[in-house]
């Protein structure tokens, strides 16, 4: 019995070590598990995942295949030019009509870090006036995003830039999308996407 119980537990912890493990949203290689909305270009260059504006110069979305629902996600971006994007959490895309929650990844002072509900209410939250230096232009940066029920928090570059606490995003079912914003001029590197579900 002592030996059935200890079995038992390993067993347990070995699954919830397996559960709790971080997986690459994207391979270094290709858009596998990826989807494409939108003309503007995705594409893979010496390991980065690039997004550039195209001619049409529209809205643009990279979209996992997958659904996620509770999570910790960490990604690392640098903004070669007009860094005006953004990570969607729990979104769907219709054509270039994303319905979801946008945590913003834009220019100094333009609030990366906040959370803008596409096509809904707008800003939900923004960071504060203090924390819109913590963004490095031209520099790699790393933001992590936790999103467990109704409660999302951001981080930019280890620092918390929001907490919210949405009965609405409680409620969302969708994946995780990355964006091109309209106007043009958007070139965003993105590298070590990786997820861990909760």
């Amino acid at each position: 019995m002592k030996n059935f119980l200890v079995a038992a537990v390993v067993s347990i912890l070995t699954f919830g070590n397996i559960y709790a493990q971080n997986t690459d949203l994207f391979n270094g290689k290709d858009l596998d598990g990826w989807e494409i909305y939108g003309t503007e270009k995705w594409y893979v260059e010496d390991g980065y995942l690039i997004c550039e504006s195209g001619e049409d110069k529209e809205y643009g979305y990279l979209g996992t295949k997958k659904y996620y629902k509770d999570f910790i996600l960490t990604l690392e971006f640098k903004q070669w030019s007009n860094g005006n994007s953004g990570v969607f959490i729990r979104s769907t895309v219709d054509g270039t009509k994303v319905k979801g929650w946008q945590v913003e990844v834009a220019p100094k002072g333009k609030h990366t870090g906040g959370v803008y509900e596409s096509y809904g209410r707008g800003w939900l939250i923004k960071p504060e006036a203090d924390k819109e230096n913590i963004l490095k232009e031209g520099e790699w940066n790393t933001m992590k995003i936790k999103v467990k029920g109704s409660k999302l928090t951001s981080w930019l570059n280890g620092t918390k830039m929001i907490h919210i606490d949405d009965e609405k995003i409680g409620e969302g079912e969708g994946g995780i999308a990355l964006q091109i914003h309209s106007g043009g001029g958007v070139k965003i590197s993105w590298r070590n996407i990786k997820i861990k579900e909760l």
